[in-house]
Formats: C-alpha cells, sequence, structure tokens
C-alpha cells in the first residue's frame, strides 16, 4: 500500500463563480493515499461544488488539479472516472426497476453477441461485492432494496469503474443508524484496500468517528485543515459558522395543555399493499413535543402521510381539536391548523422547477396577504418572501433562483420557513434536522422548542436518537407499526429506547394516550 503521505489529489485555488455567488475562493485541498478526509461546513458552503469541480460535472473558473501528481483537466465525469475518481452522490442515480447488477454495470457492461451478458454482470457483481464486504444482491430490483442497500449499490458502481478515489457526498444524511455504523466499517475497509475517501459532511460527531483529517470550509474559502483528532467538535463548530455554537439543546420544562391531535387505532397498507400501521394510538397536547422514535420502516412515513392526507385509512380516526378529519384532503388538513415538514424534501416539500418565492408561499398562494380573489399580490408575496430568507438565513442571490439549484439544507430552510410561518396549531416534524449542518440544526431545534413554548402541539418523527431525545417532552416508541410504549423523557434512555426499537421490552396499556 502507499505511503500515508503520498498525495492521491491535490487541488490548488480552486474557484468557481455562478451568478451573484462566489461558491469556491481560491480553495487548496489534498487528499493523502489511504486516508478517509472530511470536507467539512454549512449548507452553501461550496463542498459539493468543488467536488463537482473535481469529477468534471462542473469546470472552475480558474486553479489546477493534481491526480497522483499529474496535472489533469477533468472536463467530464468519464475523464474522472478514466483518471480513478468515483462520486456517489447525495440524492443518488439509481434506476429503481433496475436489478443492482444492471444498475452497477450500466455504461460499462459485459457483451455477448452484443447483448448484456448477464451471468457475468452477476458474477463480476458478486466478486466486487465480496472482495469489499458490500454484501448486496445482484439479483434485487433496486425499487424493493433499503436506502442503505442503494448505497452500497452506488459505492460498488464507482469500484466497478476502477475508482482508487471515493467522494461521498453526505452518505449517512438518509441512513439509520445501523446503516451509519456498517457505512463506517465499510470505509475503513476500503482505505485498508488503498481507496482514498472524501467524505462530504456536517456531522461532527461522524467526522470525529470516521475521518483522519478534516477540512472546513466557510463560505467559499477554506478555514484550515487539521488532524481530526487534534480538534474537538466545539472546535470545529466554530470553524464551520464562525461563532460559537450550543451543541446541546436548552429548553425549559412543558406545560402541556388540551388535546390537540388524537389518533386511535390507525390501521394502513404501504405501497406494495401490507399493513405498515396496525392499531396506532396515542396524542399530542399544546404545549408539548410528542417524539416519535423507531427503525426506518416501522410505519414512520405512513404515519405521517396518513396524518397529512396523502394516504389512505383503512381503519382508525384522526381528531384535531376534537373535530374527525380522518382522510381529509391535504389542503384541508393545511386550511384546519396544521404544518407538516417532510422527511424527503425533495419529492413531497418542494417543486424544485419552481422559484425559491414560489415555493415559499405554496400552499398559502391562494390567500390572503398573497392573493385577492384570483388576483396574485407580488408586491406583497417579494415583501414577505424577503424577509422569510433574512429570518431563516436562506443563502441565495435572490428570490427568482430555482429551488433545484439550492444546496440540501437551504432547501430544507426554505420548507421550514413556509411551515412555521403558517403560525400552526400541531406542526410535524418528520426528520427536520435531515442533510443540515450544525449552525441549522441549533437554528431548527430552537424554533421548534419555540413553537411549543406559544401552545403549540409538536410532532417529531425523527430517525436520530440524540435529537428524540434532546427535544422530546413524551416519546412514543413504534416497531412494526404499533406504538409498543410512551415514556416521559425523564425516564428515557438510549438503551431503555433501543430495546423497544428492537421489539423487546414490554407493551405496557396506554389509557388516553399517556
Amino acid at each position: 500500500m502507499a505511503g500515508k503521505n503520498e498525495l492521491a489529489l491535490d487541488l490548488r485555488k480552486i474557484t468557481k463563480e455562478f451568478p451573484g455567488v462566489l461558491a469556491n475562493d481560491s480553495v487548496d485541498f489534498q487528499l493523502k493515499k489511504g486516508e478517509i478526509h472530511a470536507l467539512l461546513g454549512e449548507n452553501g458552503a461550496g463542498k459539493t461544488t468543488l467536488m463537482k469541480c473535481l469529477y468534471g460535472l462542473y469546470q472552475p473558473d480558474a486553479g489546477e488539479i493534481y491526480i497522483n501528481g499529474e496535472k489533469v483537466d477533468v472536463t467530464s465525469p468519464n475523464i474522472a472516472i478514466e483518471h480513478g475518481i468515483g462520486m456517489v452522490h447525495q440524492h443518488f442515480m439509481l434506476v429503481p426497476p433496475f436489478t443492482v447488477a444492471e444498475n452497477i454495470v450500466l455504461g460499462s457492461e459485459p457483451r455477448r453477441r452484443g447483448m448484456l451478458d448477464e451471468k457475468r454482470a452477476i458474477e463480476d457483481v458478486e466478486r466486487l461485492s465480496e472482495r469489499y464486504g458490500l454484501n448486496v444482491d445482484p439479483r434485487a430490483r433496486v425499487q424493493d432494496i433499503s436506502v442503505g442497500m442503494q448505497q452500497r449499490v452506488e459505492i460498488l458502481k464507482a469500484l466497478y469503474r476502477g475508482a482508487d478515489i471515493l467522494i461521498l457526498d453526505e452518505p449517512t444524511a438518509v441512513l439509520t443508524p445501523q446503516e451509519v455504523e456498517e457505512l463506517i466499517e465499510i470505509m475503513k475497509s476500503l482505505t485498508e484496500e488503498g481507496k482514498s475517501i472524501i467524505f462530504i459532511t456536517h456531522k461532527l460527531k461522524e467526522v470525529k468517528a470516521i475521518s483522519d483529517r478534516v477540512t472546513v470550509i466557510r463560505r467559499g474559502r477554506v478555514i484550515d485543515t487539521v488532524s481530526t483528532d487534534s480538534a474537538t467538535t466545539s472546535d470545529l463548530a466554530r470553524m464551520m459558522v464562525g461563532r460559537e455554537v450550543v451543541l446541546r439543546v436548552e429548553k425549559g420544562p412543558a406545560h402541556p395543555g388540551e388535546v390537540i391531535l388524537e389518533v386511535e387505532n390507525l390501521k394502513a397498507k404501504n405501497d406494495r399493499g401490507l399493513l405498515a400501521l396496525n392499531g396506532t394510538t396515542f396524542s399530542v397536547r399544546r404545549g408539548e413535543i410528542l417524539g416519535i422514535a423507531g427503525v426506518d420502516g416501522n410505519g414512520q412515513s405512513e404515519l405521517t402521510e396518513v396524518l397529512t392526507g396523502l394516504r389512505e385509512l383503512e381503519e382508525g380516526r384522526i381528531l384535531f381539536k376534537g373535530k374527525d378529519i380522518t382522510n381529509f384532503s391535504t389542503r384541508d388538513i393545511i386550511e384546519t391548523g396544521v404544518s407538516y415538514i417532510p422527511e424527503d424534501r425533495q419529492h413531497r416539500g418542494l417543486v424544485l422547477d419552481f422559484t425559491l418565492y414560489e415555493n415559499l408561499i405554496m400552499g398559502n398562494h391562494y390567500q390572503p396577504p398573497y392573493a385577492r380573489g384570483i388576483k396574485m399580490n407580488y408586491n406583497k408575496i417579494r415583501k414577505e418572501v424577503r424577509r422569510l430568507i433574512k429570518e431563516f438565513d436562506i443563502r441565495t442571490p435572490n428570490e427568482d433562483v430555482l429551488a433545484k439549484s439550492l444546496s440540501g439544507g437551504n432547501q430544507q430552510k426554505v420548507i421550514l420557513a413556509r411551515e412555521f410561518d403558517r403560525d400552526p396549531d400541531l406542526l410535524i416534524a418528520a426528520q427536520p434536522t435531515r442533510g443540515v449542518d450544525v449552525g441549522a440544526i441549533e437554528f431548527i431545534h430552537k424554533r421548534i422548542i419555540e413553537q411549543r413554548d406559544a401552545g403549540k402541539a409538536v410532532l417529531l418523527i425523527s430517525l436520530e436518537l440524540d435529537e428524540i431525545l434532546s427535544l422530546s417532552d413524551r416519546i412514543a416508541v413504534i416497531y412494526e407499526g404499533e406504538i409498543v410504549d410512551i415514556l416521559d423523557r425523564k425516564e428515557a434512555t438510549e438503551e431503555k429506547l433501543g430495546l423497544l426499537m428492537a421489539g423487546a421490552g414490554t407493551r405496557r396499556a396506554m389509557g388516553g394516550g399517556a
């Protein structure tokens, strides 16, 4: 294996500018052979832009790229691949109806008589999978496998094409805690095989757990590159944000009032026609945060969908402020006083080809102050939109950019701004901090607590146990579509919740959702 101080990659003075935004400002970045190098920064700091310049998706306006000491011009992803660079994007580039093997070999297919040699493709994938410990089923269809398994397919796609330098863009953003642990082991085994990894992230705990070195970027500039062992999470947070960041949630005691939401014996099927909710029952009161904890795939997505009119109930009923809203339309549910932060911002939270201002008024666009009858008040719209952009620190040159041009974290802030500004009686927050940086997490947590303290009811669904434990006043554990227990935060521990999430522990009677 190459010496640890040999450079696999040397980026020199990389500069990339978009209209109104200097995304990368003379950035220097070095990757040693066989290391995991974390690229850390706030949303919109320029991390992904830098890597897209390396992968040939963007052309830098200035700067040089050296791979294994040789200066190269990376004018396209094909050139990057030829030089041993592979990129696993935050939003996977897979064809859902295709098999795992078909996705991995796509574009570089083994052929026999001019046709795909399916047997050889499967054998190649099995051999590659076994070599790197990335156990996948080459015959499974991508649409039928977990998100964590899809990520393995993306990594194998890069390895199949001979990648020695792997760029992983926010690889843990959509993974369960168990899948994160598996990914850490995979990354370590890849470096033992001589691969070098750039790990784009904003999660400080994972930086400390995974990386050898870390480079912090803020507003397009490199702040510093340090050995991971020599920096604390507080040091890294301060470099990222440019100020001290409170890494723990500070909140006073809850003062719960009347019941706002009651769900009774909910039963609903998933997209495959299987029962996903199986008698789900709980309630949420004004002035409290009820957290839903569980391993991904135990009915959380279906629960938020039936509560927001996106999925029909088979049985049970939903009461909001005493009114039966079972199977109401999404618009009717919003108009009764419910706001919703969806877990999938790109498919459920935004229309990516709409402008920022259109997304910020969506759902309220037909009501005052934005409209009177069929006439839109564009002066008022722009005034309110600019207020929200400032209040929620949405990094954008203006309100007319398309939502798809924003970073993932800034897309999340657009949804938060819109939903919080509705002044709801009930806030349903599903994975509210997924894919956002430490400064934004601090901001979002404060705003959620402000909702609670203003007498709103908050239903928090999160795969991050730290987030559930930090924010919740009560914690309901969901397993196979049932609420198996509801704990007061004071009696909840990671160990106790972990057992319940795994289906262990004793189910207890829950009169009145308490």
